[in-house]
């Protein structure tokens, strides 16, 4: 996946559609992490990110680029339509990856605890 296509994914939204991505990722993010458990292999990070971009304190271009990041990672169908065994999250991943790092110093000590116990309360098959 190339870095225009990553860009245009994580760029900047209205606050409509940033209110609508974040509804989309708060409905749909626990169900479909339980699908790709296997194929994330940084799912703790991918769940800690999940709660910064939840945090009111976090930044509102750094939970954009999260929520808009998140929001691609649920869509049932992207690039790589997510059903296809073993390539259906690559595409995800690259994006998650981009967003991720582009926002890792965000991303507090609470929300990394907060992943840990979430996957351990959900029995996530890391």
């Amino acid at each position: 996946m190339d870095d225009v296509k990553i860009g245009e994914i994580l760029g900047p939204v209205g606050p409509g559609e940033s209110r609508r991505r974040e509804e989309r990722v708060r409905e749909r993010f626990w169900r479909t992490a339980k699908k790709a458990a296997r194929q994330v292999p940084f799912m703790e990070e991918l769940v800690a990110g999940y709660y910064c971009a939840l945090d009111n304190e976090t930044p509102p271009r750094v939970r954009g680029i999260l929520l808009a990041a998140l929001a691609y990672f649920v869509l049932p169908l992207d690039l790589v339509p997510d059903f296809l065994a073993g390539f259906g999250f690559t595409d995800d991943v690259a994006v998650i990856m981009a967003a991720l790092n582009a926002v890792r110093g965000h991303i507090t000590p609470a929300h990394r605890l907060a992943a840990r116990r979430a996957l351990h309360e959900t029995e996530v098959d890391l």
